[in-house]
């Protein structure tokens, strides 16, 4: 990768790590897309595994706010789910994985803008686990489902229980994937050069995430995920 790729990649990071560390999602939503042009053979081991210290701190930021319930079930079907992922990203061929990325990513968006305001239960629960664990393990993007079940809540328990369900989901996934033989460890190694700029974006999202109007950010996330979702496919 040639330093002026890194160095939109690590733009792109500081500016996703603190949208998700201020509002609770978008990390993956940013990224995902913009790595996908980039090198879409990073994905989804390098989004993975840099989400990892993001969703630690977040989790551990916000601890007192999380809702153990909701975070037990999302992540005991997430677990379950990871295996189809696995799969899914078995029968897709490499060259194939930018338009399947880019379509994922406009759908996400769409499904999220659309959503009615509703109140979680064990099903939403589940089902946004299951969702997660095939989505996020074939292509590190799965957030929008957890998003859609606690976009009513309150901004912190969001933020937490997010992070949790991403935190555990994440580490499962790169074990499953490196395990079989899916994952790289020169994936690793770019993730090691962006983290500064990861923790920068973290540590910016620290000095707003109690005043931010979260709507507008979830908005502005949502618009820019279908923008680049669509170059994505296009192959612009």
């Amino acid at each position: 990768m040639s330093g002026e790729l890194l160095i939109l990649l690590a733009v792109t990071v500081a500016a996703a790590a603190f949208v998700q560390g201020a509002s609770g999602l978008g990390y993956a939503l940013i990224v995902a897309p913009v790595a996908g042009l980039v090198d879409p053979g990073l994905l989804p081991v390098f989004l993975l595994a840099s989400m990892i210290p993001l969703n630690l701190y977040v989790a551990w930021r916000e601890r007192s706010s999380l809702d153990l319930r909701g975070a037990g079930w999302i992540t005991g079907a997430r677990l379950a789910a990871t295996p189809a992922g696995l799969l899914l990203l078995a029968v897709i061929p490499e060259r194939d994985l930018g338009l399947f990325v880019g379509g994922a990513t406009v759908l996400a968006a769409l499904v999220s803008l659309a959503a009615p305001e509703f109140a979680p239960g064990r099903g939403a629960f589940v089902g946004a686990g299951l969702v997660t664990g095939i989505t996020e393990t074939a292509t590190g993007v799965g957030g929008p489902p957890l998003a859609l079940v606690y976009q009513h809540r309150p901004p912190s328990e969001l933020r937490s229980t997010v992070a949790v369900c991403f935190l555990v989901g994440e580490i499962a996934s790169l074990a499953l994937l490196f395990a079989t033989g899916r994952g790289q460890a020169d994936h690793l190694g770019t993730v090691l050069w962006i983290l500064p700029a990861l923790a920068a974006g973290a540590a910016l999202s620290r000095l707003v995430h109690q005043r931010l109007d979260a709507r507008r950010l979830r908005l502005a996330v949502l618009v820019f995920a279908l923008v680049s979702g669509l170059v994505l496919m296009l192959g612009i």
